[in-house]
């Protein structure tokens, strides 16, 4: 059963989140020794949303033992709207700002990030600015390439994607019109985290599917090549699309596991 929702205040915003507390004994092992495991903070895609995570916190919990967390940003799933436009900084304010003040607020010391997409870049961004053991970085960007913008482009162009994320969003159409309009700015062209990346000192799992629409090798080879001061392990999955932990959850799972117990 998904773990249920609650909303916490950062910053003037009502952050929809779920919280699955520590287990100490995952998987049916007996607990380790130590059994002070980091914390795990799960940060969303542009389109993304807590229930867009689907079951995945759980299953990462459960694997990992961890405290885990997943929110939604401000204007996105159940989360109260979001008070101003969209810009380029948006990723760096999510990281810099918001999400130092998310984990004050629910008392989170040091975590672990798994972000995806765009959330993959804000875990990246922190990271690099903060203290934070590792990062899992599944279809991260670290720059804008002509690609990227046309696939967005075009799925920006289907209703039935649109539709979809009624679901998921309060307000869907701010949250979607908001990232097809930042994306197809030629202002957004300039857009990196490559000064952000020379900064960065934990390790890193960088996770893209070989099918994936919107994200390129490029980008974890950019970032491999700007984090030079940290470790940056690559992994191209098989039969995969933008979202790796849909399309094989399975394998990120067991890779993430053992990454994790790798750097703890």
């Amino acid at each position: 059963m998904p773990h249920p929702t609650s909303f916490v205040e950062v910053r003037g915003h009502r952050l929809e989140h779920v919280d699955i507390p520590q287990i100490l004994s995952p998987r049916g092992q007996p607990p380790p020794q130590n059994s002070q495991r980091p914390e795990i903070l799960l940060v969303h895609e542009g389109l993304g949303s807590v229930s867009l995570w689907r079951d995945f916190p759980e299953r990462v919990a459960e694997r990992t033992g961890c405290r885990t967390i997943a929110y939604s940003r401000a204007g996105f799933g159940r989360s109260s709207p979001r008070t101003k436009p969209f810009t380029k900084a948006f990723m760096h304010e999510e990281a810099l700002e918001i999400i130092p003040a998310l984990c004050e607020a629910l008392r989170i010391e040091r975590p672990v990030f798994i972000g995806h997409s765009t959330g993959a870049s804000m875990a990246l961004i922190n990271a690099a600015h903060f203290s934070s053991p590792a990062v899992v970085a599944m279809a991260p960007f670290a720059f804008v390439e002509r690609s990227n913008v046309e696939a967005i482009r075009l799925a920006s162009g289907r209703q039935d994607l649109r539709e979809r994320l009624t679901r998921h969003h309060d307000d869907v159409d701010t949250m979607f019109y908001g990232w097809r309009d930042l994306w197809t700015d030629p202002d957004f062209a300039s857009w990196s985290i490559e000064e952000d990346l020379e900064r960065l000192r934990c390790p890193v799992l960088a996770l893209l599917g070989d099918r994936d629409e919107y994200c390129t090798p490029a980008q974890l080879d950019r970032i491999a090549a700007k984090a030079s001061h940290a470790r940056v392990e690559k992994m191209i999955l098989a039969d995969c699309g933008h979202a790796p932990h849909r399309d094989q959850p399975e394998i990120v799972l067991n890779a993430i596991e053992t990454f994790l117990s790798r750097e703890s």
